[in-house]
């Protein structure tokens, strides 16, 4: 019992139930949705549980870089078009190295889109820590910046490459399961042990929770906060490599358009509050499944594109309402009273 109870409290567990209703309802209308075939023609593992994991690996990275931000009573608009930027880099430069050997096109490509988002990154730090302007007008400014570097490096046209290595980041399966969202899944684990195993977890959660006293105990937040932001960044153009190794193409003005807003959402699904303090690593994760999985029930029940923004948010308000103290309580409180009406009756 104790362990529902806690359960219950956990805000990452409400998303799971969400990822779990919306599952169903897809079942409902169709009864094969669960199931898992072979594809012939890559013979690959081929079902709609296996699009929900590849196509959840950019929403995880950067759901992942926003956790932090937020943790730090910042937020970071500029991730969206950091992927774009990070995508149009690998291509452009998967272009210009094409006559060499694929695995090294593909690994120069990754470094390039990596080192440009590291840079944009450390320019919105740059603007939050020093410059001391207010995280929603410096990543607003660098949204509509880093738009515009995408279009300036593809000469303003959506461009294309190929590279079979490359391709595969997406395409590509390990143990039966996306290799992109392998490589997301990797990433985070990865970033968990950095934050919980040293100092720099705490560090952010205190600068969120209490920023003059972290200077008083000897943290300086200028440097963690560039290294937020820059993480955010370098996780975003992951992304943004994850997105346009599906089909080899940037589109400067699709690509990770309004991806922000569902980072926010998951960051929030998965309980790190927008007031800055505490994270969840594992919330946002989940959080950023449950995007997917929403995104991808939209498509296949159907939804109109004019009423796609309202059943998203119908199902994030509900979900939002079941995490919250005071609503469960008040449902507690109904059923106790319903209980002794009965007994009185």
């Amino acid at each position: 019992m104790a362990i529902v109870k806690t359960l219950i409290r956990t805000p990452w567990f409400w998303g799971l139930v969400g990822i779990a209703l919306l599952l169903t309802l897809n079942t409902l209308k169709d009864p094969t949705y669960l199931a898992i075939g072979i594809n012939s023609t890559t013979g690959l593992l081929a079902g709609n549980v296996l699009d929900i994991l590849r196509v959840s690996a950019p929403i995880i990275m950067i759901a992942l870089g926003m956790t932090f931000v937020i943790a730090t009573k910042g937020i970071d608009l500029s991730v969206g078009s950091i992927m774009a930027v990070g995508g149009a880099a690998a291509m452009e430069t998967l272009r210009a190295v094409d006559g060499q050997s694929p695995f090294g096109a593909m690994f120069i490509a990754i470094a390039v889109a990596l080192l440009i988002g590291a840079l944009l990154g450390v320019i919105n730090g740059l603007l939050v820590a020093v410059v001391g302007l207010q995280p929603f007008i410096s990543t607003l400014v660098m949204m509509l910046a880093a738009r515009g570097i995408a279009r300036v490096i593809t000469g303003g046209q959506n461009t294309n490459a190929t590279n079979a290595p490359f391709r595969e980041i997406s395409n590509g399966q390990i143990l039966g399961l996306p290799t992109s969202f392998v490589l997301a899944i990797a990433i985070v684990v990865v970033v968990s042990l950095i934050m919980r195993r040293t100092a720099l977890g705490l560090m952010i959660e205190s600068i969120g929770v209490n920023p003059a006293a972290s200077r008083l105990a000897g943290i300086r937040p200028r440097p963690i906060l560039i290294t937020v932001y820059v993480l955010s960044a370098v996780l975003a153009a992951t992304g943004g490599l994850f997105t346009v190794s599906e089909v080899m193409t940037v589109d400067v003005s699709g690509t990770g358009y309004q991806m922000e807003l569902d980072a926010i959402l998951a960051v929030v699904i998965g309980g790190t509050s927008l007031a800055g303090g505490k994270f969840s690593i594992l919330g946002s994760t989940i959080g950023a499944l449950l995007i997917a999985t929403l995104n991808k029930t939209v498509l296949f029940l159907g939804v109109s594109a004019a009423a796609t923004p309202a059943f998203k948010a119908i199902v994030i308000v509900l979900l939002v309402l079941l995490q919250s103290e005071r609503v469960r309580n008040y449902v507690l409180q109904l059923g106790r009273r319903r209980s002794r009406k009965e007994v009185v009756a």
